[in-house]
């Protein structure tokens, strides 16, 4: 009887793809020709991404925060080298970290002046609101929003300021979703004013951390499968639970179909943080997109249906003005600009991390990562990265909402 070798199938080229296919060939001894990852988009990395170049101007969405309790993220990056093939990445990530270690002395700024170890401000009665929180159950907290939990004075606080601009949150985010946020990170509460045990990758996260995971997968043989959506799942369900039968896909435009084998592994990727994210121009503001323009939710809306037990998709992507955000690049032809942050911070390129303009009618931070922040920017470009949380308020010297402004002067 001849052997048939069992074949994996990784919905979604982020990094939950690219690592489950790094275990299964280190631990689950498959051989990398016998994994396709399947990716709608025309490059790997989902939200860890890193693009452009000095002409054009360079581009991310955000940054991911590394601290040193990351011991899944360490353990996998421990078998994958660094691009310069002398260390591993996670030994590039620690040695970096020690040669440029975080240690903000300006994570607010008002009135323009930088505060630095700014005090946290929290009153007794929200000492007591947030201790309540995490002591309550996710089933007695249920959906309720963070606002449910603290009266109005708590927002105005300085490690509401802090805590929201470095974790993204809204007051009318999920109560739920702060609670295990506050225990994930209870351990760096005292170093939190100045952003000490935060780390970061030499470079941007997708030249520091996707570029080396493709490489070491490629070099295994793992197919990758670029702008091809996958648009439904067939399911044999019976008493051990659901198993896939069918893929369906989509590439140029065209139907396919894929049968799976009884012994054959899918993992599926259910939505993502950047799923109809649009990019603006110096000319144009970045356009709103939804379900309909990108297939991730809708994937996970159709598997969903009749199938309580695949989670709730609506909870995440039926109020997109509630979860919006809006970032921007800025890429300098000179250094006049960072060398004036730098005075005002107190801090290097890459020391400082993010700085909140408390009383920005936008709640706008900034990071300006160390440079190059791209393998091969030239010397005399810099980039920096920000974000705003209140994208629909007019800006107190631009009179127009954020999520309306395009990259040059209006």
């Amino acid at each position: 009887m001849s052997y048939m070798p069992k074949k994996a199938y990784l919905v979604g080229g982020g990094v939950a793809s690219l690592a489950a296919a790094v275990v299964l060939i280190r631990d689950g001894d498959m051989v990398g020709g016998d994994i396709t990852v399947f990716e709608e988009q025309p490059r790997l990395g989902g939200s860890l991404d890193g693009s452009g170049d000095p002409r054009s101007g360079y581009m991310v969405r955000g940054g991911r925060m590394l601290e040193s309790k990351y011991l899944c993220t360490y353990d996998l990056f421990s078998s994958i080298p660094a691009l310069d093939g002398r260390q591993t990445v996670t030994q590039e990530i620690f040695q970096w970290n020690e040669t440029l270690k975080t240690g903000s002395k300006s994570r607010l700024f008002r009135d323009g002046r930088r505060e630095v170890a700014p005090e946290f401000g929290l009153a007794e009665a929200h000492k007591r609101a947030l201790e309540k929180l995490v002591l309550r159950s996710e089933h007695a907290l249920g959906d309720s929003t963070i606002e449910a939990h603290f009266d109005a004075s708590f927002f105005e606080t300085n490690f509401w300021f802090m805590w929201a601009t470095t974790f993204a949150f809204q007051p009318w985010h999920s109560a739920i979703e702060l609670k295990r946020y506050l225990i994930r990170f209870m351990h760096m509460v005292s170093g939190f004013s100045r952003l000490e045990g935060i780390m970061r990758t030499p470079y941007n996260q997708f030249d520091s951390l996707v570029l080396p995971l493709h490489r070491w997968l490629e070099e295994r043989g793992v197919r990758f499968e670029l702008e091809t959506r996958i648009t439904d799942l067939d399911f044999a369900d019976g008493p051990a639970g659901h198993r896939v039968e069918t893929l369906h896909l989509e590439r140029a435009g065209r139907p396919e179909r894929l049968d799976v084998s009884p012994d054959d592994i899918v993992l599926v990727t259910l939505g993502s943080m950047t799923e109809a994210s649009s990019q603006g121009s110096m000319d144009a503001p970045a356009t709103m997109l939804g379900k309909p323009d990108e297939g991730a939710w809708r994937l996970w809306e159709r598997l969903a249906e009749g199938r309580p037990e695949l989670g709730r998709p609506a909870a995440f992507d039926n109020d997109i003005g509630a979860s919006k955000w809006l970032s921007f690049t800025t890429t300098l032809k000179h250094s006049d600009l960072l060398n004036a942050i730098r005075d005002l911070t107190g801090n290097v390129p890459g020391e400082g991390g993010l700085v909140t303009f408390a009383q920005s009618s936008w709640l706008m931070s900034i990071v300006v990562p160390h440079q190059p922040h791209f393998q091969g920017q030239p010397d005399d470009v810099t980039v920096f990265w920000g974000y705003g949380l209140f994208v629909d308020r007019p800006g107190d010297f631009v009179k127009t909402p954020m999520a309306q402004c395009r990259g040059a002067k209006s």
